[in-house]
């Protein structure tokens, strides 16, 4: 109470005051609700209030996958008049339609493709201060609805994640917050959509903490958990409480079977690996290879997923009605065993094309079938001394979705979560460390941070490279420019920089272009040959060619620049005419920059 009556006593004098513009009294009272927003209790709120709104949008995201599942199946085929005998031959091209819906979509707004994923949001927290666009709520959801519900193979944790993320990151940025705060209040989104979507509340706040923000300080883990709770309860609202497979009770039968569970984590790791790779190649294939315009790629991939549903429908979707019938016991061995493979290529069939949705619920997928497989085989050779094939379905689905993640953590507890089956907790994480290792043998990342290394984005160099990348030239820059012509004779030259606090200059031709650049220690060395006052031009002494910034380029790659060419100055350039300078950089004043990004962030903690 006397907080507030302290921050309106503060308001209604800057806004009594008769000399102040308008503008400066806005800004004085949002600094003002910015500092009472920032202190630690009122991030709880706010996180509450993320919880809310991202468990209600994922809810409704849900709502949107089984809309165009009805509009995409026999009943919505209905609604044109299509019954009969046309609706075999027409169901396996659902996916492709969708496909070619999503395709139009991603073509009028191509951020939409761009934007879209776990990885994104990774992108997002490390290097972008949090900062996702708005209107990804509306491109995400849509195209990833559509993929899914039309039958492509996909999950909708990816999309989910991204949502809740932006309900995060749109609250933050209203309210003008620290970037550090911003982080953290996307990792609530991000959390809150998990927790609603799979009613899963401690797997949606390992999620966040384990892949998103990678940090589990108290003063992270504390507004998490709260968007975690609030998240589960509206979707338990929206949609009840009920777990997400039902399964029987799972028990160890013996001991040594620990290491039957070991050699299923071997398998699920190598598994793992082999769906990460199909992955990206189908990426790169239909990227370089198919040679059609990219609206069309989507439909090309439907297509192919349609044609593979004609005889197994069971990689349609996220398949979850197929995992239940193999943690029920209800899949022979040998179709298990075959969906492993044609689950791999129908999802990586689906994205690769230009399909939007995510990678979890396939791993799910995967590693159940494995885990039945592997389970039939091993309960037929010693039916007395081992678990039901369903059991090791169980165990395989974390491993597998554990490996590719690369956060056996949060997989451990999202499968208990999932199931509510607590019985083979042992079997679980022993198989679930064993198979993240397995892959970690081959690649140490997880499928996100591949995809982000494919594109040229490395999000794991450390705390202080990402405060550099997150800060742009243009934030930086002097725009007070010392440039020298190149006909300028050296006594003239001498005069000129003796009144510049700049230590390099730019050399310009007569239409002003830079063609060199010169340095106050080059001039220093020569500045007592008298003889050459008139006989040396600019031009004799610049340096050429000149490497240089633009205003977009961040700070990390100054950085990296001036430890190249070790100089202390470089010329800032336009960047659609790379030889017209707009202002100079310091290396000081990079330095400093990151030092008061680190002050402030300490500060806002």
């Amino acid at each position: 109470m006397v907080i507030k009556s302290h921050f309106l006593y503060n308001r209604r004098l800057y806004l009594n005051h008769q000399y102040w513009p308008v503008e400066q009294k806005l800004k004085i009272i949002r600094e003002k609700f910015k500092t009472h927003l920032m202190q630690d209790h009122n991030m709880l709120i706010l996180a509450a209030l993320i919880g809310f709104l991202a468990g209600f949008a994922s809810t409704a995201f849900r709502w949107m996958i089984d809309f165009f599942g009805i509009v995409f199946s026999a009943k919505g085929l209905s609604w044109i008049g299509i019954t009969g005998t046309a609706l075999p031959f027409l169901l396996p091209l659902m996916p492709m339609v969708g496909g070619i819906i999503t395709g139009i979509i991603c073509h009028f707004f191509p951020d939409a493709v761009k934007e879209n994923g776990v990885h994104r949001v990774m992108h997002a927290v490390a290097l972008k201060a949090g900062k996702i666009r708005k209107r990804t709520l509306i491109t995400c959801s849509t195209t990833s609805a559509l993929t899914i519900g039309s039958g492509g193979s996909a999950g909708r944790e990816g999309p989910t994640v991204q949502i809740g993320s932006a309900v995060g990151s749109a609250l933050g940025n209203l309210f003008h917050l620290s970037r550090e705060r911003v982080r953290v209040l996307v990792g609530c989104g991000a959390a809150a959509g998990i927790a609603a979507s799979f009613n899963a509340p401690l797997a949606g706040v390992l999620f966040s903490l384990e892949i998103i923000l990678g940090d589990f300080a108290i003063r992270t883990f504390s507004p998490i958990i709260v968007a975690s709770v609030i998240g589960t309860a509206t979707g338990r609202a929206l949609e009840g409480n009920e777990i997400t497979f039902q399964v029987p009770i799972h028990e160890l039968v013996s001991y040594s079977e620990i290491v039957l569970y070991l050699f299923l984590g071997l398998l699920c790791g190598l598994v793992s690996r082999l769906f990460t790779l199909v992955y990206f190649k189908s990426n790169d294939f239909f990227e370089n290879k198919v040679h059609i315009p990219k609206p069309l790629k989507p439909a090309l991939g439907g297509l192919i997923v349609g044609l593979i549903s004609l005889g197994f429908p069971a990689v349609l979707g996220n398949g979850y009605d197929f995992m239940e019938m193999a943690l029920s016991g209800e899949l022979v061995w040998g179709m298990a065993f075959l969906l492993i493979f044609l689950k791999i290529i129908s999802t990586s069939v689906t994205l690769g094309s230009g399909g939007l949705g995510g990678v979890f619920a396939p791993s799910l997928f995967i590693g159940a079938m494995l885990g039945s497989a592997f389970g039939a085989l091993v309960h037929g050779i010693s039916p007395n001394l081992t678990a039901s094939p369903e059991t090791y379905a169980l165990v395989g689905m974390g491993a597998v979705a554990g490996a590719v993640m690369q956060a056996p953590l949060t997989n451990i507890l999202m499968l208990f979560e999932l199931t509510n089956d607590y019985t083979i907790i042992l079997p679980i994480m022993i198989t679930c460390i064993v198979s993240a290792q397995t892959f970690r043998g081959f690649t140490k990342n997880s499928i996100y941070i591949q995809k982000l290394l494919k594109e040229g984005i490395n999000i794991q160099h450390g705390r202080e490279v990402s405060i550099l990348n997150s800060i742009r030239v243009s934030e930086v820059m002097n725009k007070e420019i010392t440039s020298i012509p190149e006909g300028m004779p050296f006594r003239k030259i001498l005069e000129t920089i003796s009144y510049s606090k700049n230590f390099y200059f730019p050399v310009v031709n007569g239409q002003g272009e830079m063609s060199g650049i010169l340095s106050f220690h080059m001039v220093r060395e020569m500045i007592f040959e008298e003889e050459l006052g008139d006989l040396v031009v600019a031009n004799d002494l610049s340096v050429k060619p000149v490497k240089s910034l633009t205003p977009d380029n961040n700070l990390n790659q100054a950085m990296e620049l001036f430890a190249q060419l070790d100089v202390e100055q470089l010329p800032v350039v336009h960047k659609d005419d790379v030889k017209r300078v707009i202002g100079m950089v310091n290396r000081g004043e990079v330095v400093a920059a990151y030092n008061r990004e680190v002050l402030v962030s300490e500060f806002d903690r």
